[in-house]
């Protein structure tokens, strides 16, 4: 498995000739999670803690797990990776940090608005070190995993240019891509980003919504208050289960167009310009990487479609041809949910 062919790499892993020094100070599950990533990318990884005899068994054996004080003095780049109301026990080590890189890594408790950041606070700790923000958007599990797994990107932030350019070319060197958001200014919103509740999810969901609510009440009016107000024939006991299955296969149907009609635009505007080579415009490119949400929404109606569809044989046909009807129900809402799951699988692909 993918797993085992990563831990087997690990285990094979030594640290590349001329490769920098990493240091990392902290020794909580992110910490051993970070060093058994960066002993497999090649790089030499030495640990601070304020008990390195009873930590040292919880690191990949190729790390070196020290005082906070030597490997402050050891390393050429330092994860900061303990809590940030801590980060003011870790003075003592200014003039071992001074002129070296640290990555700040923490997160926040909630959404702050205003600053400082965790990282702005830890530059004015450390003026004569250079802060980058970063890697607060990956968890343990995902360094763990590798590249297939988890988000790859990683956001960076800082004033200082170099500092920054080393710790982007140490994500790529470790699998995954950097994102540069600028100044260090921007770490406020870095550090609010794990705590926004499925970002990309707002737009597909609000799509959702709003469809379903058109297309219910456009049943409602035909199917139960046209025939109310013409014939006085009160069918309303369908809204809740025969208006609602009419309304979720329309729904399902336009979210899988959704999911397949930002392609449409994008391969016309590059037939337009001639070129593959041209950044599409920004509403384009959310579409296009939202898409996955999209289909998994659209897959969503069509389940409850199914569900809904199983319903109707046992409340309008209980007593006659119930298993038949059951059976011809089944193998439909599998076929339908099966037809959805082989389209979700290809635009994933795409």
């Amino acid at each position: 498995t993918h797993v085992e062919a990563w831990l087997g790499h690990l285990e094979a892993s030594v640290s590349e000739p001329g490769a920098p020094v990493i240091g990392i100070l902290g020794t909580g599950d992110f910490s051993r999670s970070l060093a058994r990533r960066l002993v497999a990318s090649g790089y030499q990884v030495v640990v601070g803690s304020r008990a390195p005899k009873r930590s040292g068994a919880l690191f990949p054996e190729e790390a070196e797990v020290t005082s906070q004080m030597e490997a402050a003095n050891q390393a050429d780049l330092v994860f900061v990776a303990v809590f940030p109301e801590h980060h003011s026990t870790l003075v003592e080590l200014k003039p071992a940090l001074a002129g070296k890189t640290l990555v700040d890594v923490s997160n926040g408790l909630q959404i702050k608005l205003d600053g400082p950041s965790h990282a702005e606070q830890l530059a004015d700790l450390f003026p004569e070190s250079f802060v980058v923000k970063g890697f607060n958007t990956i968890s343990a599990w995902t360094l763990q995993m590798g590249p297939r797994d988890g988000s790859r990107q990683v956001f960076l932030c800082s004033d200082s240019h170099k500092a920054k350019s080393s710790v982007m070319q140490l994500c790529r060197r470790m699998g995954f891509v950097p994102v540069d958001m600028g100044l260090l200014s921007s770490s406020l919103e870095i550090e609010n980003l794990p705590l926004y509740l499925f970002p990309s999810w707002r737009i597909p969901i609000l799509c959702t919504l709003l469809l379903f609510i058109f297309f219910y009440l456009y049943n409602f009016t035909r199917d139960i208050l046209q025939p109310y107000i013409k014939s006085g024939k009160s069918v309303f006991y369908k809204m809740p289960i025969e208006t609602v299955n009419v309304t979720l296969p329309s729904v399902a149907l336009v979210m899988l167009a959704l999911v397949y009609l930002p392609g449409l635009f994008a391969a016309f505007l590059q037939l337009w310009w001639g070129t593959k080579y041209n950044r599409f415009p920004n509403w384009l490119d959310r579409w296009l990487t939202g898409r996955k949400q999209f289909g998994l929404c659209s897959f969503l109606c069509a389940v409850l479609h199914a569900i809904y569809s199983l319903c109707l044989p046992l409340r309008n046909k209980w007593k006659t041809w119930l298993c038949h009807d059951l059976l011809q129900y089944v193998l439909s809402c599998y076929l339908i949910v099966y037809l959805f799951y082989i389209t979700l699988e290809a635009v994933t692909c795409m």
